[in-house]
């Protein structure tokens, strides 16, 4: 229809202007053929005009355009967001465009384009639940751990839509408009514009919360897996927000990465000290190992895994080299050993509070074996060194000997045999020092057996090798006893009613064999203890290293 009202005004005009020149210059005078040339003109000038009136408002060229752009637009949703689309279809998409761009519709052809592949690309997001960009809000979370699960979608979700979603619209744009005079300035231009209706700046401006959120050492692992994010993304925001047009989104981008290491590196410098401050709170009141030393042995574990620990070599360069310092990774492994050296300041320091010199011995104990046996074999364990390991493994013994000699061990000299003869060389025993003894044994017994039923070992191997050492002290010399002088006082019972044996061997071998349990449904270390090696994901535990965060 175009090519034919085009060729329709072009031979009207070439007809009307013969005409008009044969009129004006011929001597034939019949008004006639001066009426029927007339005539002829304004047919012909009618005729001109149906181009004209065509693309007015209404007229058939412009409804015919008006079509062409609804299938522009239909041509355009059919095509699927996760992939290009065959050779044929994008012909069709171009042919239209240059069919609306002759007629000089453009600028509207790239405004359906963008309405639409944003439109689409936006549904696609809009199915993996998304609400989580826009909701969370620094209100809204005291801790990087109550919004943990949406860091990690995030880092999904970002690199799937830079990836998969924008990698795709970005090909098609320069699939479709590289026929374009303007091929450059169209495709970065549109496609500027749909990655950023599509809600490319929610996903930035997520990140960006987290960041200047509360500064706590979880957070750390949390940024880190942030940067590492944005790393593996770096060669695809800087091919496909190249342009000019993209501007907003380099300037965000860049500002969100510094944020991210600039945060990084103030927590990791100040963990050290942020372990020191914890020295002023109180230890377990049971003696177990403090939640702290618990979270930082682990913590220290997790961060110096290769993929946190190249991550953070790489952060603590990138914001050195901004510093114009030089870089050294050697700093970053003096730093950790700083920061475990600290925690075993805190347990000196803890051990010092307690009134009971008896329970201090034993929660050096437990915390030297914890600190050797759980890290033995680890990261941290190979950081600190064999000679580290081995000297926990010394103290811990040598606490240990500490606690059995100045509790347990007491118990069989309240059974000596000096004493119980009443003649000498005779064989007769004084019944009365043997039950005084006997009661004594008992006494003693339950009072250490009172205050010690209430601490707790946390290692199930460090419990076994406890009791044992506990069993071979008392309940040996006591049966012995028992078996030696329980006779001579049998009748009495038997006569009399007064019980003064409270205990046979197998009662106390019973109740030695029950002490230092972790009690359950309690915190403390004690849900936490027989699963030491688990990741940092309790959210009590990591609490730590905060701004006010307690030992126990």
């Amino acid at each position: 229809m175009e090519e034919a009202l085009g060729l329709l005004t072009d031979n009207c005009k070439l007809v009307i202007s013969w005409l008009e020149n044969s009129n004006c210059n011929s001597s034939v005078a019949e008004s006639w053929y001066v009426m029927n040339v007339n005539k002829c003109l304004n047919i012909l000038r009618q005729l001109q005009a149906t181009e004209e009136r065509s693309r007015a408002k209404g007229g058939a060229l412009m409804v015919a355009l008006d079509k062409l752009e609804s299938e522009l637009a239909s041509s355009l949703t059919d095509i699927a967001p996760l992939s290009l689309p065959l050779p044929n279809v994008i012909q069709n998409v171009q042919a239209i465009i240059d069919r609306l761009a002759v007629n000089h519709r453009f600028d509207k052809c790239t405004s359906i384009y963008i309405e639409v592949r944003s439109s689409n690309v936006r549904k696609t997001l809009e199915e993996l639940d998304l609400d989580y960009l826009e909701e969370i809000s620094l209100t809204e979370f005291d801790s990087v751990l109550s919004v943990e699960s949406h860091i990690d979608q995030w880092r999904e979700h970002l690199e799937f839509a830079v990836k998969d979603l924008l990698d795709i619209e970005h090909r098609l744009c320069n699939e479709i408009f590289q026929k374009s005079a303007s091929k450059d300035s169209s495709c970065t231009d549109c496609f500027a514009k749909i990655a950023v209706q599509s809600g490319i700046h929610s996903f930035i401006k997520f990140g960006n919360t987290i960041t200047r959120g509360k500064k706590e050492a979880v957070k750390l692992l949390k940024l880190l897996d942030m940067f590492a994010a944005l790393k593996r993304l770096r060669s695809d925001f800087n091919r496909l927000f190249s342009g000019r047009t993209c501007g907003e989104i380099q300037s965000q981008t860049r500002d969100l990465i510094k944020k991210v290491v600039n945060g990084a590196c103030e927590i990791f410098w100040q963990l050290s000290l942020q372990v020191e401050l914890q020295r002023t709170t109180s230890p377990p009141a049971n003696g177990s190992v403090p939640r702290l030393v618990n979270f930082v042995t682990e913590y220290c574990n997790q961060l110096l895994e290769d993929e946190y620990w190249s991550t953070l070599v790489q952060v603590v360069e990138i914001h050195q080299g901004w510093n114009h310092e030089s870089s050294d990774k050697e700093l970053l492994l003096n730093e950790m050993r700083k920061i475990i050296m600290v925690i075993e300041l805190n347990l000196e320091s803890w051990a010092k509070t307690y009134t009971d010199d008896t329970l201090s011995y034993l929660f050096l104990m437990n915390n030297h074996w914890y600190l050797c046996k759980y890290t033995k074999g680890t990261k941290l364990g190979e950081l600190m060194g064999h000679e580290w390991i081995r000297g926990h493994e010394e103290n811990m013994e040598y606490y240990e000997t500490l606690y059995l000699s100045e509790s347990w061990g007491k118990l069989p000299d309240l059974l000596s045999e000096e004493g119980l003869v009443l003649f000498p060389g005779g064989r007769a025993i004084d019944r009365q020092v043997v039950k005084k003894r006997f009661k004594e044994f008992t006494e003693a017994f339950d009072d250490i057996y009172k205050r010690h039923s209430n601490w707790e070992l946390c290692d199930k191997g460090l419990r076994w090798r406890v009791r044992q050492l506990v069993l071979q002290v008392v309940v040996p010399s006591y049966s012995s006893y028992l078996a030696k002088y329980m006779p001579s006082i049998e009748f009495e019972v038997a006569s009399t009613g007064n019980q003064h044996i409270k205990y046979t061997a197998e009662t106390l071998g019973n109740m030695i064999s029950g002490l230092f349990e972790p009690k359950v449904g309690k915190y403390g270390s004690t849900t936490k203890c027989t699963e030491w090696s688990g990741k940092l994901n309790n959210s009590i535990v990591a609490n730590h290293l905060s701004s006010t965060p307690a030992a126990a």
